[in-house]
């Protein structure tokens, strides 16, 4: 399971590119891998030792550097990145782009990717505006390519307007927007959330402590990653993630009866803390009466996970459970996963002095057929967008 994130930087000339310089330390710092490709013009503005001290990578320069261009280097530079970043980007190099043209490295490796293209534009307010830079710009645009910036402002040059590139910190939040928009776009995944409620009478109800915080976090990561959310929840204090599909029940038949009608879905991820039994509940409020108690007849509550991980049409691509354990935990889970027939499980120890169940935090176990992870104690916000990027990367294999 990779996590890594790789960007392929192409270093435009210009006073901006020293700009280059820090987003490449904010990229590397949030964990993404940076792969510098300098044109020879922004030699001039920066070396390439200092892009390379601060990517920890060699930087590629030229088209015709044997010992790279033996293994087709352009090509392989082209593609094994997650998403290509022009900055800054020149009226040249956006003129490039727009008309096809390869005659470097910057600019082959920009015509043969087929990864997404986020440019920051940097020039003098007269290039921005020119109409043959504004025609390029909007062929770009409409060819798929990412604009962040260019902002307005004082130039090197001693002008002022629109045309400077955006601050480091812009271009870093463009780019995180660009790795987390579209991985899960037209799938559609269900999540269940929260407890159920078994009512022993009109007024009383069998429950648990399920707040439904990992659920809520964990469907609101993957709308993040752009998919179609049916948020299928028991009753609980947290207000749903904005934009799903809000589906609210309280018992176990309940709950049952809105998964199956949300099918199909690409993938379910079962975060409920489901009642295993049910009473059969009286028709009245139970009388308080001295000396005497009230007795309780108990029925099994069907499976849901087990129900729909069995299922032999309108099966999830990907089914993934939670097993909420106070010992044994990791041989309860796998069991549980043998026993249930879905793809994942997810171990928590909910002892009472692990804090998990009801509180903020988590410690993961994924457990599947093929191997299993542990991670470190982490907020459950933090396992929901790994366990999102998780499922992103099951489902384009699958």
């Amino acid at each position: 399971m990779s996590f890594i994130r790789k960007v392929l930087l192409i270093i435009g000339s210009g006073i901006a590119a020293y700009k280059a310089l820090d987003l490449i330390r904010q990229l590397r710092r949030s964990g993404v891998e940076v792969t510098p490709v300098l044109t020879s013009a922004a030699r001039n503005f920066v070396t390439p030792l200092s892009v390379a001290a601060i990517a920890n990578c060699e930087v590629r320069e030229s088209l015709f550097d044997l010992d790279e261009e033996s293994l087709i280097d352009h090509i392989q530079l082209s593609r094994q990145s997650d998403l290509l970043v022009v900055a800054p980007a020149t009226a040249d190099l956006l003129a490039k782009m727009a008309n096809g043209l390869a005659d470097d490295l910057a600019s082959t490796v920009l015509l043969a990717t087929d990864k997404p293209i986020l440019v920051a534009p940097a020039m003098n307010v007269r290039m921005w505006t020119h109409r043959a830079t504004q025609r390029n710009v909007a062929q770009l645009k409409s060819d798929g390519v990412k604009f962040v910036g260019p902002a307005e402002g004082e130039m090197a040059c001693g002008e002022f307007g629109l045309g400077r590139m955006s601050e480091s910190e812009e271009i870093f939040e463009a780019i995180d927007q660009q790795f987390i928009a579209g991985k899960l776009s037209n799938k559609h995944i269900l999540v269940t959330s929260g407890p159920t409620w078994e009512a022993i009478d009109p007024v009383r109800i069998i429950a648990n402590r399920s707040s439904g915080r990992q659920g809520t976090e964990i469907a609101a990561a993957l709308l993040k990653l752009g998919a179609k959310v049916t948020f299928v929840t028991g009753p609980v204090a947290l207000e749903p993630p904005t934009n799903a599909a809000v589906v609210r029940v309280e018992s176990a038949d309940e709950m049952l009866e809105a998964v199956e009608r949300t099918l199909p879905a690409d993938a379910a991820v079962f975060t409920a803390a489901v009642a295993d039994w049910r009473p059969k509940a009286f028709p009245s409020k139970i009388k308080k009466s001295r000396g005497s108690m009230p007795v309780l007849e108990f029925t099994e509550n069907p499976d849901i996970l087990a129900t729909i991980a069995s299922r032999s049409e309108n099966r999830p691509k990907l089914v993934v459970g939670f097993a909420a354990e106070t010992e044994n935990v990791l041989a309860n889970a796998k069991a549980k996963l043998k026993g249930k027939r879905c793809d994942w499980i997810i171990a928590n120890d909910v002892s009472t002095e692990s804090g998990i169940l009801g509180g903020d935090e988590n410690q993961p176990v994924i457990i599947s057929v093929e191997d299993e992870k542990r991670f470190p104690r982490m907020r459950k916000s933090e396992f929901a967008q790994l366990l999102a990027d998780l499922i992103a990367e099951r489902l384009a294999k699958i």
